[in-house]
């Protein structure tokens, strides 16, 4: 009994071990695997902390699996599951009593199970065509309550499908007791199979995953070029619902590309009886479906210009947002620079100019790429003059990435970005410990500069006498 206690919490910690390397893939789900008792799985080599089973890979560990046990198989397939589910709501901690998964760790116990922490979503997705490719049946969809009228036949392979809901298909009840839920009805189920003496074999998955990882980098890096933002997802979506990330803004001179613009939020507000009034401009940019026109734009070695043109914005029946680039080479660095050196803002006959010269810019073969550029807050963007019409205006782009010369295929050149490499927290701890440093030197210089006595007092002897007077 305790070599299975501990079983099964190396098992429950191997899943816990494996949310650190989760980091960088946000679509895998876990997989668990065991038999009813008298029925071990093959012992088999499990993936490596981090590795991501594929479909492929795991038609191997589901071949070799079911090569030794009863082809009465159990799926257990949720909507949703995370590892991080198993982190929040199981008793991995010794909280037995909080745990959301009590008959799941007592079936793990019984057996020798084969636990896949990091599955494909594609694979996981697959699995029940996978379960009867390998078992020659079609799959039963069933509940606790026909499988206690069903008789299995030990010596005919059945795989039977019971589904389980996660949090999002039950508004009115928290994740924790929808995990609490699913685990009893797999208790339930277990039951009724040991009361029928019918060995079985039993799998435990999802087909998404209920938490989504973001990736740290703001696009994957490859060779020849940075990638577009591919970990992005677009906003604005519905409850429950995800989207892929939208491509960058691609306007195309002789067929080929030649100025991308991306960004995950692009905001205009304008100043009416005092008050601003905002437009996100972001639906009507990115995405297959967006309406936005480039009419107007062009490319050439020394000039770029693009052109977003748009209708019935902000009371405007024709609105535009332009960037005007250039490009040109500095004796002084020997190399040829880039700067987007006007954001203009046309709208019924008038037109708002932004200078943006001083703050974005970056090497002629590069993009450009800043968490924030804005004409409120630490602006990069400032009005032309002081009448100019831009003083009515606040223009916001979050995330932006821009490139306007050099552009290779569909991808952004390597980014030059905004943040500097000395920042203000930077700064505050070198002078915070060149501060600390003087006071260390300055007590050790002082410490060095006392001398001790050297004449004392004999108790048994005369005093010392000080004369007072040279």
């Amino acid at each position: 009994m305790a070599d299975r206690k501990i079983l099964c919490f190396s098992i429950l910690f191997g899943v816990l071990f494996c949310v650190a390397s989760l980091g960088k893939c946000n679509e895998q789900v876990p997989l668990m695997m065991w038999s009813s008792a008298g029925s071990p799985l093959l012992s088999q080599t499990p993936p490596a902390a981090g590795h991501i089973v594929s479909s492929s890979q795991l038609e191997s560990y589901l071949k070799t699996a079911l090569s030794n046990t009863p082809h009465n198989v159990l799926l257990f397939l949720q909507d949703k599951l995370s590892v991080d589910d198993f982190t929040m709501y199981g008793g991995v901690f010794g909280n037995k009593q909080d745990s959301a998964f009590s008959n799941l760790e007592a079936a793990l116990r019984s057996s020798n199970p084969l636990l896949l922490p990091s599955v494909s979503r594609p694979a996981a997705s697959a699995v029940t065509a996978l379960l009867q490719e390998q078992l020659d049946t079609s799959p039963l969809y069933m509940d606790p309550e026909t499988l206690a009228q069903l008789r299995l036949n030990a010596s005919v392979a059945a795989l039977l499908v019971f589904r389980l809901p996660y949090a999002t298909s039950a508004d009115m009840m928290s994740a924790k007791e929808v995990l609490i839920g699913n685990d009893e009805v797999i208790g339930q189920v277990l039951s009724i199979m040991n009361s029928q003496a019918v060995p079985y074999t039993a799998v435990y998955t999802a087909l998404q995953p209920s938490r989504m990882i973001e990736e740290v980098p703001l696009a994957l890096q490859s060779v020849g070029g940075r990638s577009l933002l591919q970990s992005r997802k677009s906003k604005g979506k519905a409850k429950g619902e995800e989207e892929g990330p939208y491509p960058p803004v691609e306007f195309q001179e002789k067929g080929s590309p030649c100025i991308l613009m991306w960004a995950e939020n692009l905001t205009v507000s304008f100043q009416r009886e005092g008050k601003y009034q905002r437009h996100d401009l972001s639906p009507l940019t990115f995405g297959e479906s967006a309406p936005v026109k480039l009419t107007g734009s062009s490319c050439t070695e020394s000039a770029s210009r693009l052109v977003l043109n748009y209708e019935n914005v902000l009371g405007f029946r024709s609105f535009k947002v332009i960037f005007a680039m250039s490009q040109r080479l500095y004796k002084v660095s020997a190399r040829r620079w880039f700067t987007l050196d006007e954001v203009i803002l046309e709208y019924e006959g008038k037109k708002a100019t932004f200078n943006a010269s001083r703050s974005v810019y970056a090497p002629a073969e590069y993009s450009y790429r800043c968490e924030s550029v804005r004409s409120d807050r630490y602006p990069q963007l400032t009005p032309k003059s002081s009448k100019d019409a831009a003083n009515l205006w606040k223009v916001a782009f979050e995330d932006f990435q821009i490139q306007g010369f050099n552009v290779s295929g569909r991808r952004f050149s390597y980014a030059s970005d905004c943040a500097g490499f000395f920042t203000a927290g930077i700064w505050m701890g070198l002078l915070t410990s060149l501060l600390m440093v003087l006071i260390l030197t300055y007590g050790l210089h002082m410490i060095m500069q006392l001398r001790t006595m050297d004449r004392f007092d004999d108790p048994k002897g005369p005093a010392i006498s000080v004369p007072q007077t040279d």
